[in-house]
Formats: structure tokens, sequence, C-alpha cells
């Protein structure tokens, strides 16, 4: 924890490596985010196809 207390701003408050890091993981999840929403996408031509009989219904509907 002491690398925290060398590295903080001139005020003396807030440590400057928290900031980095904390600003790095929002970059990394809205990213990755990004990514796994774009994925989940059907494929153009798939819009108005029947769910195959294998692929089980996850929106809790049914049961």
């Amino acid at each position: 924890m002491n690398f925290l207390l060398e590295a903080t701003t001139a005020t003396g408050g807030f440590p400057v490596s928290l900031g980095l890091v904390a600003s790095i993981g929002f970059v990394a999840a809205a990213v990755l985010g990004s990514i796994a929403w774009y994925n989940s996408k059907r494929p153009v031509g798939w819009k108005d196809k029947e769910r195959p009989d294998i692929v089980p219904n996850v929106d809790g509907s049914e049961g």
C-alpha cells in the first residue's frame, strides 16, 4: 500500500495510481462490453428465422 501513498497528487488527496487503474478499468469494461453486445446480435439474414430446437430458451417466459 505504500506505493499508493507515494503517488499522490500535489494537494495530498487522491492517489494518482488509483485514478489510472479506475480509468483504464472503465475503458476496458466499455470496450469489452461493446464487443460482447455487438457479437450477441444475429447474423444478417437470420433475423426472421426460427430458433433451432437444440438451443434452449433462456428468457424465463417458459417454465
